[in-house]
């Protein structure tokens, strides 16, 4: 069979897709140039306009690309809308298997580079909002037979708030609508207004119904490739915020401190999730939406429970894990072996039989079962075991009672056997301190390891032991595994006690030279044990020792001053072995000669190393290095040579490891490459230098891959513990945070369908302060917002509850107060409550309740200044009326209650009702306000006084947070209400006050006197401006006093001209009804027959445009068959 060649693949014959056509036979441009310059132009402006919509402001992306987080992939919508199925679908799309239950983030692995962590979200307000602040993708589900319902319409606005992420529309209950024609319309309709909602082009996708409990593979299949390609861009407040999903939540509280407190102690709770956003520092507070401000006690790194596929992992996995995709849902209970700090986390799946040797089990089945056969614990295996500390101890180690010594037995079998597994059990602890004493024998049948065990895990948080004072020392779990040695390579270097690096062979050399050790003497000791208290004496004697000024900033305890005089923090380890007692301890003994401490910031030089700088030469020689010195002959070489002679000029602090000058490789590398750049920059400008002017975008890209680069290569060579303590946890890292003081009720009512985000929080954000925003109330919400009324913010990480001030900028003179919102319009509203950046998004509501009517978010806003020391301004006026009026000055009572007042006011302007302008001049004695008034004219008793001024106001300081997390329902927390609303929960009638009842006004009419123009003015006025009084007539005319008397003749005749009159009015009104009926008769005929008339030309019509259709398409027939026997011939 190897012998027979193998038949080589067949190169296609056929281009796929037509790829490559125009370089094999030409590319003929002018083929497909437009035909017209409308087109042309329409075609350019198009390509234009596509060009700009791709272009965006560039961020920095804090995402490190070798190892991102979890893409968060939100499933919202109403309730009843098939949430569930589709995580369920989406799951088993890429693991492979059926979720029973989903509570929680559901994390899997979809590709070489990328995970997907799925989280459902409920119908209460406030997971809404904590899910829009962290989802990277939205499925927005819509029930496609029922069309959008207001939930959906909220989230979305929720959204807008926050920074828009990608959203998916998908409808779904498509299999209702059983019309073709209606579905098709439906589609039509819904897709419409989902475009309206988001953009013109949103992707929306359709599932028709369900099959066996989810939905059709191929629909899945196609939303899966969907999501897989999608890019996400980095938002604003997620890239200067850390923050992270918690994905597991555990109370290490003790037990005991519950039971006695009766489970109302504040408890110590971890939190498990990957870190997003920015990088986590630990000295800042995170903040939990419904929990409140936390701090951290401790963050830890943990292994990957999800981990990205690579080259060893998968030649790793087993035949039988193959079958098994990554999956991390620990609230779901799904999940293989989780490593926590201090305990591993074995999951099995469904239930195992332990005689099926059928049906393959993986690691964390073999685990349990390995639980299940040991026969005896650990304290029984050492109780038996014959465990001797040296070969030639007359008794065995014991624990409990002493047991007698049985030379015979081997007593070194368990210990061998436990290191073969790997076991980080103590049963060996002792067994790697037989060889301090030289001068003690070995015992015949000593059979135990030659080398150290290396008690390291494949996780981050593993960690190696600390040789101190010449002991080995080993903890007795990996949790008493201090994370202080941070060098890679276990197996070659040790960090003594005084910071001194000591080279350790590994395990490999040791076993080298186990044979040529036992043919000199027959010592079992392996070769680095050999005078190793010789070897501390010699590196702790040594003065110059390399500090690691890092550990010494970050994580000691030390003052500064401690620090300089070389003093060390001491380890709680020694602390704790002091009482168990040691055989071999190494003390450094303090010098006999320092009677008092030196002051060690500065150096301390010998008096005969100071006598060389006496001698003028020297002095000459290094003259040229400063200032005042001349320059030298040769700069490039003069003083290099020197140093290296003298060797006085060295780095005191870097000791042994001090880095050497570059060579001479290196630098002209470095001189070539700078010579590279310049030419290339060269080169651009006097080819073209319009094309090396990068636009602003393609700068601003530039430079932040440059600043990436820079930020990559600095930190480099740094060691992962180091750069951790710099720059914090960057994102991507599974960490441990051990969060402190957190309310009882968040465990006792813990609901895994709730999300627990926890935010980071900058340094500024911790404070509280008057914060400006500007805010519109939203187009939905029917009320308008009133001033001092309780509103809900949902700001940052935080919701609270605050009472804003809406005020409006008076030409920018003053921030005037509002008491209520305008219509259709901005305003700035300022309240008290937690610092947040400027240019933050925010939305606000009335109530989060759920069964409140109509649209519950009620504004929305951005945040402009922190600035805490807001002024706003009340309008405030003031009445008076004068009591005492001389010609332009009055006498004004009842406007100001004492003296003091009026003082405050002097010189403010004042006004009448009737528009004369005044200004108050000074208080009076007697009455009490009164004060002195001048005006521009004389004014009346009648007239109104006012004072118009400004009152400064300040909002109240009251802060709620929303703490919906600690309740047994969540959806129910209420914050503070109204006085309106308490008195109609609580059926309080509002208490009447009798002088703010509305009643009616008397006001007396007024008589004014008339005008009366003296005869002296009236004589000397012109002829026109002469008033034209008339004066009454006194007496009664002559056709006034004249009376009319009738002679009965005449009066019948009158009565019968009204009598005629009145016939013939009453005939003429009867003629003219008849009339109006005969006319409506007639048109109503006239109407009928115009209508028959237009049917009989429509039908003409008709008729004439069906012959023509039918001339017209012989013709066309004709000219066809013409056409086809013409090119036949």
């Amino acid at each position: 069979m190897d012998d027979r060649p193998h038949k080589a693949h067949r190169p296609s014959k056929t281009d796929k897709k037509g790829k490559g056509k125009e370089k094999q036979h030409g590319f003929n441009e002018k083929a497909f140039a437009p035909k017209s310059g409308r087109n042309a132009d329409r075609q350019g402006r198009r390509n234009v306009e596509r060009d700009q919509t791709r272009l965006h402001v560039p961020l920095v992306n804090r995402t490190p690309d070798s190892e991102p987080p979890p893409v968060i992939i939100a499933i919202v919508g109403p309730p009843g809308v098939g949430k569930t199925t589709l995580l369920k679908s989406l799951v088993r799309r890429y693991t492979k298997q059926t979720l029973n239950e989903v509570k929680g983030p559901v994390t899997v692995v979809s590709g070489k580079k990328r995970r997907l962590t799925f989280i459902e979200c409920n119908n209460d307000l406030n997971s809404m909002i904590d899910i829009g602040k962290i989802a990277d993708l939205v499925l927005l589900m819509i029930d496609g037979s029922y069309g959008f319902e207001m939930e959906t319409f909220e989230f979305l606005n929720i959204l807008q708030s926050h920074g828009f992420p990608k959203v998916i529309g998908i409808l779904t209950h498509l299999d209702l609508i059983k019309k073709a024609a209606t579905l098709k319309d439906t589609k039509k309709a819904l897709k419409k207004r989902f475009w309206t909602e988001i953009y013109q082009g949103a992707k929306l996708f359709y599932l028709s119904g369900v099959l066996n409990g989810r939905y059709p593979d191929t629909e899945i299949m196609n939303l899966s490739r969907f999501i897989g390609v999608m890019k996400f861009r980095p938002l604003v407040f997620r890239n200067s915020h850390p923050y992270l999903l918690a994905d597991r939540i555990e109370d290490l509280t003790p037990r005991e401190q519950v039971r006695t407190s009766k489970g109302k102690c504040d408890r110590t709770v971890t939190v498990y999730g990957y870190v997003r956003g920015t990088n986590l520092r630990l000295g800042t507070k995170v903040h939990i939406p419904g929990v409140g401000d936390l701090d951290m006690k401790s963050v830890t790194i943990l292994g990957d429970p999800c981990p990205l596929p690579d080259a060893d992992s998968e030649k790793r996995r087993k035949l039988s894990e193959k079958k098994k995709l990554l999956i991390h849902a620990p609230m779901s209970d799904i999940g293989g072996v989780m490593y926590d700090k201090d305990a591993v986390w074995v999951n099995v799946p469904g239930s195992f039989t332990r005689g099926n040797t059928d049906v393959p089990q993986g690691e964390g089945e073999q685990m349990v079962m390995d639980l299940q056969d040991a026969g005896a614990t650990l304290e029984d295996v050492v109780a038996q075991s014959q465990i001797r500390l040296f070969g030639s101890s007359s008794k065995h180690l014991t624990v409990g009672a002493p047991v007698e010594d049985d030379d015979d037995s081997d007593g070194y079998e368990d210990e061998s056997g436990d290191e073969e597994e790997g076991s980080d059990s103590d049963s060996d602890e002792a067994g790697d301190d037989n060889d301090g004493d030289e001068d003690l024998a070995p015992h015949p049948q000593s059979t135990g390891r030659t080398s150290r065990r290396d008690v390291t895990r494949n996780l981050p948080i593993a960690s190696t032991s600390k040789l101190q004072r010449a002991n080995v020392e080993y903890a007795e779990s990996d949790s008493d595994l201090g994370d202080e040695d941070e060098d890679e390579d276990m197996g070659k270097r040790f960090r003594m006690d005084d910071g001194d690096m000591v080279d350790l062979p590994t395990d490999e050399e040791d076993m080298m030279d186990v044979d040529e050790e036992d043919e000199d003497d027959d010592e079992a000791a392996p070769k680095w044990k050999s005078h190793l208290v010789a070897k501390a004496q010699a590196a702790s004697s040594n003065s110059r020792r390399r500090k690691d000024w890092t550990k010494l900033i970050y994580s000691s305890q030390l003052t500064p001053e401690e620090v300089l005089a070389g003093k060390e923090e001491a380890s709680v380890d020694e602390e704790e072995d002091d009482d168990d007692g040691e055989f071999f301890r190494f003390k450094n003994a303090p010098r006999q000669d320092e009677d008092e401490e030196l002051d060690s910031s500065r150096t301390v030089w010998k008096e005969e190393d100071l006598t060389k700088w006496e001698d003028e030469e020297l002095l000459d020689s290094i003259r040229g290095l400063f200032i005042t010195g001349s320059a030298p002959a040769d700069e490039e070489g003069g003083y290099e040579d020197e140093e290296d002679e003298d060797g006085d000029f060295e780095d005191l602090e870097a000791g042994d490891e001090a880095p050497k000058p570059d060579s001479e490789e290196s630098k002209a590398a470095s001189l070539a490459k700078k010579k590279e750049e310049l030419k290339r920059k060269f080169d651009e400008q006097y080819d073209d230098p319009e094309a090396s002017k990068a636009d602003f975008y393609t700068e601003k890209k530039d430079e932040i891959s440059r600043q990436l680069q820079l930020n990559n290569e600095e930190f480099k060579d740094v060691s992962a513990e180091t750069r951790a303590l710099v720059e914090g946890y960057r994102p991507g890292t599974y960490v441990r945070i051990e969060l402190v003081d957190v309310p009882c009720e968040m465990i006792e009512n813990f609901d895994p369908t709730y999300p627990i985000v926890v935010g980071g929080l900058l340094p500024a954000e911790e404070r509280f302060g008057y914060v400006q925003v500007r805010i519109k109330r939203h187009r939905w919400f029917v009320k308008t917002l009133k001033t001092n009324d309780p509103l809900i913010f949902s700001l940052g990480w935080r919701r609270f509850q605050t009472v804003p001030i809406y005020s409006l900028d008076d030409h920018s003179i003053r921030m005037r107060m509002l008491k209520y919102t305008p219509e259709h319009m901005h305003c700035y509203a300022t309240f008290y409550g937690p610092v947040s950046l400027p240019n933050t998004g925010f939305c606000a509501f009335n109530s989060l309740a759920a069964d409140t009517p109509g649209f519950r978010v009620s504004a929305t806003g951005v945040v402009l200044d922190i600035d805490r020391s807001v002024k706003i301004v009340k309008k405030l006026k003031l009445t008076g009326v004068p009591y005492k009026i001389f010609k332009n000055t009055a006498f004004v009572k009842d406007m100001f209650s004492s003296a003091l007042e009026v003082a405050k006011f002097e010189g403010a302007n004042v006004r009448t009702v009737s528009g004369i302008r005044g200004q108050v001049k000074k208080g009076l004695s007697k009455p009490d306000g009164a004060f002195r008034a001048t005006f521009e004219d004389k004014v009346l008793m009648s007239d109104i006084i006012f004072l118009r001024a400004w009152y400064s106001i300040q909002p109240r300081k009251f802060y709620n947070p929303v703490t919906s997390l600690l309740l047994s329902e969540k959806s129910q927390w209420t914050g503070m209400r109204l006085t309106g609303q308490v008195r109609r929960e609580q059926g309080i009638k509002t208490p009447l006050n009798v002088n703010s009842t509305y009643k009616k006004i008397q006001r007396p009419e007024r008589r004014f006197n008339p005008l009366v123009i003296p005869k002296k003015l009236q004589a000397a006025l012109p002829y026109a401006s002469k008033p034209r009084i008339m004066k009454p007539q006194r007496h009664q005319t002559y056709m006034q006093k004249r009376a009319v008397v009738m002679e009965p003749e005449e009066r019948k005749a009158v009565a019968l001209l009204q009598q005629i009159r009145a016939l013939r009015k009453d005939q003429v009104a009867r003629r003219k009804e008849k009339k109006t009926e005969k006319k409506a008769t007639h048109q109503k005929k006239v109407e009928k027959e115009e209508e028959r008339k237009a049917e009989k030309v429509k039908e003409r019509k008709k008729e004439v445009m069906r012959v023509t259709g039918k001339r017209s398409k012989r013709e066309a027939e004709a000219e066809e068959g013409r056409g086809s026997k013409r090119r036949k011939t």
